[in-house]
């Protein structure tokens, strides 16, 4: 059986925090757009631990029931793009994430938040 979109994000949060994942910002899109519900943001501190993160959130949603998680970025691991249908998770680098600023296009209002 799938997760639903709240379990989804609570899959995501706790397998990048076992990672030790930095600087976890979560996005509610609910309003903002109809790609997903919600958004992930966090950072590795290298191009090894973004890949890490990635390789465990999407182990982990596959153990959950999501076989169909879309992952684009691995080779580099500069900026990984995990698609779980209600949630999309950003796996950047800490100088790749300040370049993009995805927090700051996406998160108008009190509705981001910090992890």
């Amino acid at each position: 059986m799938r997760p639903d979109a709240e379990e989804t994000l609570r899959l995501v949060l706790a397998s990048i925090d076992d990672m030790k994942a930095e600087d976890t910002a979560t996005i509610d899109l609910t309003g903002k757009s109809s790609i997903a519900d919600c958004m992930v943001v966090t950072s590795g501190r290298s191009n090894r631990q973004v890949g890490a993160i990635a390789d465990r959130v999407v182990e982990d949603l596959h153990k959950a029931g999501l076989k169909k998680v879309r992952v684009e970025g691995m080779p580099h691991c500069d900026w990984v793009l995990i698609d779980a249908g209600d949630v999309i998770v950003h796996v950047f680098r800490p100088e790749v994430r300040t370049f993009y600023q995805l927090e700051k296009m996406w998160a108008h209002g009190p509705k981001a938040q910090a992890s």
